[in-house]
């Protein structure tokens, strides 16, 4: 079951694409948790997951993984990729040692 959703846009060569985040409602799995995402990108689909202790972590784990895939995509590299605003962020948390990626609000706030 999908418990969140997130639009980010593309910018590329003047088309606005839309790339949908997906966040799936934690699972227990064998004595862990996990929690599943995709992102849509325009080449195709990813489907991953974090791994937690309880369901928590899980989802926790989840979206710094969300947030390692979008700032380190060539889509962020070319400075094409918007959430509410160009260069503000995408309001995923990430790992401390992926904090000198963040801008905009992500780095203020995050």
């Amino acid at each position: 079951m999908i418990v969140a959703t997130r639009t980010l846009i593309s910018n590329a060569n003047g088309q606005k694409i839309e790339i949908p985040i997906r966040l799936y409602a934690p699972e227990k799995a064998k004595g862990d948790w996990i929690c599943r995402f995709e992102i849509g990108w325009p080449e195709g689909v990813i489907e991953r997951w974090g791994l937690g202790i309880d369901a928590i972590q899980a989802m926790l784990i989840a979206m710094q993984m969300i947030a390692a895939q979008v700032y380190t995509s060539a889509y962020h590299k070319a400075g094409q990729l918007t959430w509410l605003e160009r260069g503000g962020g995408y309001g995923f948390p990430v790992t401390n040692n992926m904090r000198d990626l963040l801008e905009g609000n992500d780095k203020k706030f995050l």
